[in-house]
């Protein structure tokens, strides 16, 4: 998984701050020790943010975010399993918490659980239809289950929501792969040559192979 998503991830997190999330009878203490969570988050000190994110969790067990922020630290230290365990609990105390869906659907695809991860990418993107990386990630999920024509529509959504994000360049050469399993190679050329206009190393590597 890309820094590029957890950072994306950490700072969802941060602005969730004030909201719902937080939950309804927010403990001042329980928020001192998730604002020191995530300072050394940011600092890279992961098992320090962890500990006062557990700290914040024993003064508000319904505080949903912290259980997503401490998820994200325990996925830098390759603790999945208790990721997940912990975006779960945000889910149940915020049925409608569309990041700790997309984030334990990270998990999952990380652990080889693809079906899992496209449920997880399917429920975030119900709850937000615009959430680029869900589409990311369950086309890629989609790819790895050999479900190419619908690894190519989300792949599509991607480039359709934001077209200059960066995600876009991955994407276009990602669905060029789906085409040419489907044997649309016109197709895939068209989609290398576009990630190779815009600086993929690999699509352009491809179109002097393929195309």
């Amino acid at each position: 998984m890309s820094r590029r998503t957890i950072a994306i991830a950490a700072a969802l997190s941060v602005l969730a701050l004030g909201s719902p999330l937080v939950g309804a009878n927010a403990n001042p203490l329980a928020t001192q020790y998730f604002d020191q969570g995530i300072e050394k988050y940011d600092a890279g000190n992961y098992q320090g943010a962890i500990d006062d994110y557990t700290k914040a969790i024993e003064i508000n067990p319904q505080y949903a975010i912290a259980y997503n922020s401490r998820g994200n630290a325990k996925r830098y230290l390759n603790d999945r399993q208790g990721a997940i365990a912990d975006f779960t609990t945000a889910i149940e105390i915020n049925p409608s918490f569309v990041l700790a869906y997309f984030n334990r659907g990270i998990d999952r695809f990380e652990l080889g659980d693809f079906r899992g991860a496209i449920t997880d990418n399917d429920k975030a993107i119900e709850i937000d239809p615009r959430f680029e990386d869900a589409y990311y990630y369950r086309a890629a999920a989609k790819t790895k289950l050999g479900d190419h024509q619908g690894a190519i529509a989300d792949w599509t959504k991607v480039i359709e929501i934001y077209p200059q994000s960066g995600l876009d360049v991955l994407a276009y050469r990602n669905r060029g792969v789906d085409k040419a399993w489907i044997e649309d190679h016109e197709g895939a050329c068209v989609d290398w040559k576009e990630a190779a206009s815009l600086g993929d190393e690999d699509a352009a590597g491809w179109v002097k192979e393929f195309c």
